[in-house]
């Protein structure tokens, strides 16, 4: 495939831009951490809603669509659209608790909620597990998304492309700091979306498809296009279905869909102006992370199954492609190729932009941990904040260089994204009743931590799990479990959940002058508190005006609700109207409506006015 003229001119001025962007901002973003990492807490709702919603409109999300699409059909997008619950929780009762902590990371949460050596080791341990470890595998996976669309539309090697991209996206984000990222994002957000919606309306009307009624009445297409699973499938309904929305979002921890917040999202949070900017920006990342934008991605994916129905079709076409990246989510940039010239060159300025707002954000979340939660803690709490910035930058460039050494190892997205869910099995509950649960402590969350990641190396890397829940063997041979493969999940959360229980019930509780002063700043309420204020009372101790005011929280999740109805009422109605079933699509329409009304309401009596 050829670039042209245009092409070539589009994609170099959109890198210039935000390369001038990166340049303009960092004089004010080096002045000391609190701007490299968090603007000065200055940021508007919808600037950082947008920033929110960049970051995850990632290179490896279309392919991760995409693989999940020809595999498991559109119903299979639940194994992420789960998180829509534990997103909105975050929204209506957590958003406004991080703004109040007043923590420059989430890892440094710990030293206010817990006390002691433990929450020490804690938050440093934390932060290099999340900030390096974890973060290196989320950047891999964003990486591999572009070394294969290097190959398959450029004919890049990887390496090449690795140089290329990296390169571009280490400079902006270590000069221009979090500011850079976060003006840089609005910009990459509507190319981003501009080029996805029109590379779906091309490709969908390619000859070969026929539109959309030839497209959902294709043999190849027919028996995917349903939201929901099949209901008589009892074992694609329980695991593509049932689980997620049953277990995994509130059990989970993932990147983005973090249990209580955390993470860049919490990063994002923390960056507001005040509390009712950290709602509304998680808000309106919500409603547009899960009801509007992931169609055009679902279309190309459908699509794909006509023109490159299995992986031989797709290599037969790309002969010049690694086989060790070839998967079904190489069908995305395989249908890319087949753009016009303009089309073509917005649709890969659009994935360079999706590749460094992701990036760029991991960046500088990880750096912010290792200099916040790891360097200044551990190594030189004297470090003046000139060269904790300095050690952010130099921290950037690392992450850079080992993310994409990794993601020459890997083969797709979808192997990756179920690691880092399994990694995270069990983990959930404590993030969500840490705030309103006294008994909670530090070692809770370090047995969790712990037990969660040796379970899920014994099920997903040894024979163990081969022989409790099926799979295929070293050999390649496929073999019946003990339990069916859908009990994997379920397992881990069973056993992490019972070991971090014992744990809290068998250590002591924190002292009580470490609940005080968490009580104070962020104030929790309700009945989870109801000993620490009594005991309060006692000593004369005050623990703030709120704690007589009524307990929101009610009123948090029956919000919650509504915004769930109004969300996947809008992704419902959407996919309807894409596929002409106009009746049903009119209904969800107006549920959403409704559902938007009595939110408004419910919003009002929490007091969450963002304007």
């Amino acid at each position: 495939m050829e670039l042209s003229t245009l092409d070539y001119t589009l994609i170099a001025g959109f890198f210039s831009l935000v390369l001038i962007i990166g340049i303009y901002v960092s004089k004010k973003s080096g002045k000391n951490t609190t701007e490299f990492f968090l603007s000065g807490r200055s940021m508007p709702w919808w600037l950082l809603g947008f920033s929110m919603v960049a970051t995850t409109f990632s290179t490896d999300t279309p392919n991760l669509v995409t693989d999940i699409v020809r595999k498991n059909g559109v119903s299979g997008n639940w194994v992420w659209w789960a998180f829509l619950l534990t997103g909105l929780l975050t929204v209506f009762v957590y958003a406004k608790l991080w703004r109040r902590s007043d923590v420059n990371t989430d890892m440094e949460f710990y030293d206010l909620r817990y006390g002691g050596k433990p929450a020490h080791f804690l938050r440093g341990f934390r932060s290099v597990y999340l900030g390096i470890v974890f973060n290196i595998m989320a950047m891999s996976a964003v990486t591999l998304a572009a070394i294969k669309i290097g190959q398959v539309m450029l004919g890049l090697t990887p390496i090449e492309t690795v140089l290329i991209g990296g390169t571009i996206t280490v400079i902006f984000s270590a000069v221009g700091g979090f500011r850079g990222v976060v003006y840089t994002d609005f910009v990459l957000f509507f190319v981003a979306i501009i080029g996805a919606v029109g590379a779906a309306i091309y490709l969908v009307n390619l000859p070969e498809v026929g539109g959309v009624a030839n497209l959902i009445s294709h043999e190849n297409v027919s028996g995917k296009l349903s939201i929901l699973p099949d209901f008589s499938d009892t074992e694609a309904l329980i695991g593509l279905l049932i689980i997620p929305l049953a277990i995994q979002w509130w059990s989970a921890w993932y990147p983005g869909g973090e249990p209580g917040g955390g993470g860049y999202i919490a990063q994002r949070m923390l960056a507001a102006k005040n509390e009712s900017h950290a709602i509304g920006a998680t808000f309106f990342f919500n409603i547009m992370h899960y009801a509007l934008r992931p169609w055009p991605w679902i279309l190309v994916a459908l699509a794909s199954l006509v023109i490159y129905p299995d992986i031989a079709s797709i290599q037969e076409a790309f002969p010049n492609v690694e086989e060790s990246k070839l998967g079904h989510d190489l069908a995305y940039s395989a249908m890319l190729t087949k753009l016009p010239s303009g089309l073509l060159g917005i649709v890969l300025a659009s994935l360079g932009a999706a590749y460094m707002s992701t990036i760029s954000t991991h960046l500088n979340w990880g750096s912010s941990y290792v200099v916040n939660d790891f360097y200044k803690q551990q190594i030189r709490k004297e470090a003046s904040e000139k060269e904790l910035v300095l050690v952010g930058r130099i921290t950037t460039v690392i992450l850079m260089v080992f993310s994409a050494i990794f993601a020459l190892f890997l083969t797709n997205a979808l192997q990756l994204f179920d690691i880092i869910i399994m990694f995270g099995a069990g983990t959930g509950l404590i993030f969500i009743l840490r705030w309103f649960w006294w008994r909670i402590n530090s070692w809770s969350e370090i047995s969790a931590m712990f037990i969660s990641g040796l379970v899920s190396i014994l099920f997903n890397l040894t024979d163990l799990g081969t022989t409790f829940f099926g799979g295929a063997t070293p050999t390649g041979e496929m073999v019946e479990g003990i339990m069916p493969g859908w009990a994997k999940f379920p397992v881990v959360v069973l056993i992490t959940t019972i070991v971090w229980v014992v744990t809290m019930l068998a250590t002591k509780p924190e002292d009580k002058e470490v609940l005080y002063k968490f009580y104070k700043k962020t104030q929790p309420g309700g009945p989870g508190w109801e000993k620490v204020r009594q005991q309060a009372k006692q000593d004369g101790v005050s623990l703030g005006e709120e704690d007589d005011k009524k307990w929101t929280v009610p009123s948090g999740i029956l919000a919650m609700i509504l915004g769930c109805v109004l969300v996947y009422g809008c992704m419902f109605a959407t996919g309807n109207w894409i596929y002409g079933n106009y009746g049903l699509a009119v209904g969800l329409s107006i549920a959403v409506v409704v559902a938007a009304i009595l939110l408004k309401r419910v919003w009002n009596t929490i007091k969450t006015d963002i304007l």
